[in-house]
């Protein structure tokens, strides 16, 4: 079975999901073969990104975001993901984080990338825009620095990402994924 996610790794929901898939196709003794596809929750984020406090009290309203992380925090909790939602200094531009997933997929490693970005964003309150924390996660999952630098400064990976989003944003409807028969809405648990 092929599976392929249009996802952003500072999306908590992704996050989620990515565990549910995994736990419903191990419940169900069942191999997928996935490719991690870009969808920047952000695209017009500057390429420095900015502090996660102003990003989220001009997206939600301080309260809100209060309230959100707290909700996401438990449910992470739930699901396994000890989210690190205090220690988040900022929210990311992931325009190069998805460029090192592309490179990874190439390898056969995309589902190491986006699962180390996950992790080091959600859960180690890391800073996944900052090119040096990328090339690091990139040798941690099996690429070499230099080919995880290159995948950062490659104009055709860049294209590549833009142009994946830009047909993503024209599909009308995702598929949800049947379990049982049943449509399966959002990333719910598991029964």
């Amino acid at each position: 079975m092929k599976i392929a996610i249009y996802s952003d790794v500072i999306c908590p929901w992704c996050y989620v999901g990515k565990r549910r898939l995994e736990r419903a196709l191990a419940e169900e003794g069942r191999q997928a073969e996935i490719e991690w596809l870009p969808f920047e929750l952000n695209p017009d984020m500057p390429r420095e990104g900015m502090t996660r406090a102003e990003y989220r009290a001009r997206k939600f309203g301080a309260r809100r975001a209060d309230e959100l992380d707290r909700d996401m925090t438990a449910l992470g909790a739930s699901e396994g993901i000890a989210f690190a939602f205090d220690r988040m200094a900022r929210t990311p531009n992931t325009r190069r984080a998805h460029m090192l997933i592309a490179r990874a997929n190439a390898a056969g490693l995309g589902g190491a990338a986006a699962a180390a970005l996950f992790r080091a964003y959600f859960e180690k309150a890391e800073d996944i825009g900052y090119p040096q924390v990328l090339v690091r996660i990139g040798t941690e999952i099996g690429l070499s620095a230099a080919d995880a630098e290159a995948a950062l400064a490659d104009p055709e990976l860049e294209r590549f990402v833009v142009e994946t989003e830009r047909e993503a944003a024209g599909l009308r409807t995702f598929r949800p994924p049947r379990r049982g028969g049943r449509i399966r809405r959002r990333a719910r648990p598991s029964r």
